[in-house]
């Protein structure tokens, strides 16, 4: 229930005016350690063969890639534990099982030199393979640590991965599989169709972002703007995961969640709701692969005994990337006020996919689910019939049954008076 009370406002916002003067909050933060653990980038370099090519502002990739290094080194906020990994960069060889291990952290996470990160990079030669997959693997364990730091890789190529099988796609969907919060963008250096497709897929299994590169200022430009997301993220999601029967569901709060859901799978989860308060939830599953056409997403609201109280739902076909659906379950407030302490009533919330896959299509790990749940006050007098349970459907069919009723009478009277007026 919303209560305003004007002079207790007017009391609290003079004295948050006076104390903002008092204590400037800059000086507060910079007085008080935050605590949170430090956000982490690894930067991942190509320095294989086809980085030699000559096409990028009239100079090599690699000219290109080292002189974008060397802008966004400067540009690294304070904050941000940096580190760089290479692919590609030792072995000139054609023996493949030497040539798909070539990569090797550069420079470790953590704390930036300037200088050293510079020269470090500076002797860089295009040499070998592309082996993405092993890079991408490596750079998940260069970022291992505080559970809760935001972690980032950037991974910077000319072409696809020469090491199959170890499908880098695969090796993405496996990382993000861990719920360890891991993102990965991807640049291509004038990439073609085929290495556009697979930066393409490895960033979408992650939650990151593809950007096709042609010019050196649009690397550097990029490369910045990944850093300092970093640095400054969005909410973290938190890693949960479902049940199969609501009962078995862990129970969540307010706040964003991932998960991995099988094909046509169900996983449910639990909210508990307060007399006055609306819940909002809403669900997108990802196709992070080839998937069959026709699919659909269900988001429900159920009670502990199994009632559905409200649903979303959501289909389409042909190739999607996202399918999201919501619901909202506003809870009317007690009439009796004087009850200090209400019961919270628990929804089971119950997600599923109708999505189906190609024989030749891997179904593992499942399909990355983002959850989000939010508790808002209930309008005092709630008109939506959600309100009262809008799966139930009681209140809308009484409704349409007694309107029904009402026009049928008239109708009847209206027409006998109109044979008689006839008649006569």
């Amino acid at each position: 229930m919303i209560i305003s009370k004007w002079p207790a406002a007017a009391v609290c916002g003079l004295v948050a005016t006076l104390a903002v003067g008092l204590f400037p909050p800059a000086a507060a933060a910079a007085d008080e350690p935050t605590g949170k653990p430090a956000p982490k980038v690894d930067l991942v370099l190509d320095v294989s063969g086809s980085m030699r090519t000559r096409d990028i502002d009239g100079q090599s990739r690699m000219a290109a890639a080292k002189q974008a290094f060397n802008e966004v080194l400067d540009a690294v906020p304070q904050e941000v534990e940096l580190g760089i990994r290479t692919l590609g960069a030792d072995y000139p060889g054609k023996d493949t099982k030497v040539g798909c291990k070539d990569t090797k952290q550069l420079y470790p996470v953590g704390p930036l030199d300037r200088t050293e990160a510079k020269t470090a990079v500076a002797t860089l030669a295009p040499t070998g393979w592309t082996p993405i997959g092993p890079a991408l693997l490596g750079a998940a364990d260069d970022l291992e640590g505080d559970g809760d730091a935001t972690r980032r890789i950037v991974l910077i190529t000319d072409g696809e991965d020469t090491c199959a099988p170890l499908d880098p796609c695969e090796v993405a969907r496996e990382i993000a599989a861990k719920g360890i919060h891991l993102t990965i963008d991807t640049l291509g250096l004038v990439p073609d169709e085929k290495t556009r497709r697979q930066l393409t897929c490895i960033a979408e299994a992650t939650g990151g972002t593809f950007t096709s590169v042609q010019h050196t200022d649009e690397l550097s430009r990029r490369v910045t703007q990944l850093v300092d997301r970093a640095a400054d993220p969005v909410v973290t999601p938190v890693a949960t995961e479902g049940a199969a029967r609501c009962a078995d569901a862990p129970r969540i709060k307010p706040g964003l969640y991932s998960d991995r859901e099988k094909f046509s799978e169900h996983r449910w989860y639990r909210v508990d709701v307060l007399p006055g308060q609306e819940l909002r939830a809403s669900v997108s599953v990802a196709a992070d692969r080839a998937v069959n056409q026709d699919y659909g997403v269900l988001l429900r609201a159920v009670t502990v005994h199994g009632r559905e109280i409200v649903r979303g739902s959501e289909a389409g076909d042909g190739r999607t990337d996202v399918i999201s659906s919501g619901l909202r379950y506003p809870k009317p407030p007690l009439d009796n006020e004087d009850e200090l302490k209400p019961a919270a009533e628990t929804v089971c919330l119950q997600v599923s996919n109708a999505f189906s896959a190609p024989a030749s299509v891997q179904t593992t790990p499942g399909l990355p689910v983002e959850l989000t749940v939010d508790l808002v006050d209930s309008p005092d007098r709630p008109s939506d019939l959600a309100a009262f349970g809008l799966g139930r459907g009681w209140w809308l069919l009484g409704t349409l049954a007694l309107t029904g009723l009402v026009a049928g009478v008239l109708w009847g009277w209206l027409s006998r008076l109109r044979l008689v007026w006839r008649s006569n």
